[in-house]
C-alpha cells in the first residue's frame, strides 16, 4: 500500500511538472502493483489444503505420521508458497522434548496450475499431553516482493497422548486378580454388627454402646469397641496447582504426578475396586474451547503466537471424576489425565473445603502432592478429623524434603509414601491395595 501511494503522489508531480519520463516509469510501477497485488490474491485463494493424521490418539512412545495435501485449483502456476503447520513450541522444549519432529513441517514449493504436493513429517510422543497441530499457514507473493498474502487455513487439530501407567508387579492383568491375599484399607468410621473388644467407658459414649455384663462384673462402666468398616478404592487428590512444583525441576515432577494417578486408577481397576479424581489443574480441551479459533489472522506471525498454548488460563471451578467403577470410568479417567495442565486457580486448602462436602466416605482419600506447606498440611489434617480416611503421595526428590513435608501427617497417623522417581510406583502401588 505504501508502494502505491507513493507512485500515485509522484505520478501526480511528474504530470505537474510535465516530467513524461517520470510519469511513464510511474504508470508501469502502478500497473505492476496493481498486477501483483491481483496475482498475489488470487493465488491465495486458489489453495485447498487438507491435514491428515495417522491417530489422535496415542500412547507414550507413539509416532504418529501427519500428511498435509495442498492443492493448486487455479488457472494460474503459483511461482512460490511457503507453507508451515504450526507446531506448539512449549511441546519443543526440555531434552527430551514432548514431541519430537521428524522431517519438516515447513516447506518452499511451486505449485503450477492444477497442481497438488504433499509435505509429510512424523511426531514422537515423548510426553502425555493435549497438543495443538495448527493451524497451518501459507505465504505466497509475487516474484518482485512487492505484494504478500498470507492465509491461515486448515483449522487446528489436537492429538491427546495418553499418560503412562506403570503395571503393578506380581499382579495377572489377564485374570485382574492379584497373585495372593489383598487386604482391604481401613477408615475411622466403626460397624456396629461386629465387635472386637470392650474399653472404659468414656463421656459421650452413647447408651447403646455400653457393654452392661462387662461392667457388671468390673463394677465400673465398659463400652464396647466395633471393627472398623472396610474401604474400596480411592479418589485422588492431585494438586496441579503451577506454584506447587518447582521450575527448576519442571515437567519431571508434574508428569511423575500425573504418571503415579493413571497407575493407581489402573491398579484399582484391575482389582475391580471404584476410583476417582478430584484436581485443580484445568482441561487442556475446556481451554481450547474457551479460547476457540475464529477468524484468519494477517501475519504468520501472528498465527504463530495465536497458536502458542503457553499462557495458562486460572479457574476456580475444580476438575471432578465421580468415584465409580468399570472400565468407562477408567478410561474417562486416563483421557482427562492425559489432557490435564497445570493450571493457577484454586490452591490445595481450597480445594479441599470446596470438594470435601462431595467427597464419598466409602473410599480412600489418596492425595498426590509435590510438596507440602503448613497450610496444606492443616487442611489435610483436617480432612482426617473429619473422618476421612487419608493417605499421601509426596512428589519430591530430596530424603529429608520427603521427611519434613511427612512429618506432621504420619505423627497422626496418616500413611505416607515417597515417590522419587519412577520406581517408585509399582512399589507404592503395591502398597496401598495390601494396607
Amino acid at each position: 500500500m505504501k508502494w502505491f501511494v507513493a507512485a500515485v503522489l509522484l505520478l501526480i508531480v511528474a504530470l505537474v511538472f510535465n516530467l513524461s519520463l517520470l510519469v511513464y516509469a510511474m504508470y508501469v510501477l502502478i500497473g505492476v502493483l496493481v498486477t501483483s497485488r491481483f496475482l498475489t490474491h488470487y493465488w491465495a485463494t486458489s489453495l485447498v489444503v487438507h491435514r491428515e493424521f495417522s491417530r489422535t490418539t496415542a500412547e507414550v512412545g507413539d509416532t504418529v505420521a501427519v500428511v498435509i495435501r495442498i492443492q493448486n485449483i487455479g488457472k494460474l502456476p503459483i511461482p512460490w508458497l511457503l507453507v508451515e503447520d504450526l507446531l506448539p513450541r512449549a511441546a519443543m522444549f526440555f531434552d527430551p522434548p514432548s514431541l519430537k519432529l521428524s522431517g519438516s513441517s515447513v516447506s518452499l514449493t511451486m505449485l503450477h496450475a492444477g497442481a497438488s504436493r504433499s509435505i509429510l513429517y512424523q511426531l514422537s510422543c515423548n510426553r502425555r499431553g493435549y497438543y495443538q497441530i495448527g493451524p497451518l499457514v501459507l505465504e505466497t507473493g509475487d516474484l518482485f516482493g512487492l505484494d504478500r498474502r498470507y492465509r491461515v487455513m486448515e483449522k487446528p487439530h489436537f492429538l491427546l497422548v495418553m499418560p503412562k501407567v506403570v503395571p503393578l508387579l506380581g499382579y495377572d492383568v489377564a485374570s485382574r486378580r492379584p497373585i495372593g491375599e489383598v487386604r482391604m484399607t481401613y477408615r475411622l468410621f466403626e460397624d456396629p454388627t461386629r465387635m472386637s473388644g470392650i474399653r472404659d467407658y468414656q463421656p459421650g459414649d452413647p447408651l447403646a454402646r455400653v457393654h452392661w455384663r462387662a461392667s457388671a462384673r468390673s463394677t465400673t462402666l465398659q463400652s464396647k469397641v466395633y471393627e472398623p468398616s472396610t474401604l474400596a478404592g480411592a479418589t485422588i487428590v492431585l494438586n496441579f496447582h503451577e506454584d506447587a512444583f518447582d521450575k527448576r525441576h519442571e515437567p519431571v515432577r508434574s508428569e511423575l504426578s500425573i504418571t503415579m494417578a493413571a497407575s493407581i486408577a489402573n491398579t484399582l481397576y484391575m482389582l475391580g475396586q471404584q476410583v476417582g479424581l478430584v484436581t485443580n489443574g484445568i482441561d487442556g480441551a475446556l481451554r481450547v474451547q474457551q479460547e476457540g479459533w475464529t477468524g484468519d489472522h494477517r501475519t504468520r506471525e501472528e498465527a504463530r503466537k495465536s497458536a502458542s498454548s503457553e499462557q495458562l488460563l486460572d479457574r476456580l471451578e475444580p476438575i471432578t471424576v465421580g468415584t465409580r467403577r468399570g472400565p468407562e470410568q477408567f478410561h474417562q479417567l486416563l483421557r482427562l489425565l492425559g489432557r490435564l495442565e497445570k493450571n493457577g486457580g484454586l490452591s490445595l486448602p481450597q480445594l479441599l473445603i470446596d470438594r470435601a462436602p462431595s467427597l464419598p466416605r466409602d473410599a480412600t482419600v489418596l492425595m498426590i502432592v509435590p510438596r507440602l506447606s503448613d497450610e496444606e498440611s492443616l487442611a489435610i489434617l483436617e480432612l482426617r478429623r473429619r473422618g476421612f480416611s487419608v493417605a499421601a503421595i509426596i512428589s519430591c526428590y530430596d530424603e529429608m524434603m520427603y521427611a519434613d513435608f511427612a512429618g506432621p501427617l504420619v505423627a497422626v497417623g496418616i500413611p505416607c509414601w515417597h515417590l522419587r522417581d519412577e520406581s517408585a510406583i509399582a512399589t507404592i502401588c503395591q502398597r496401598l491395595t495390601h494396607r
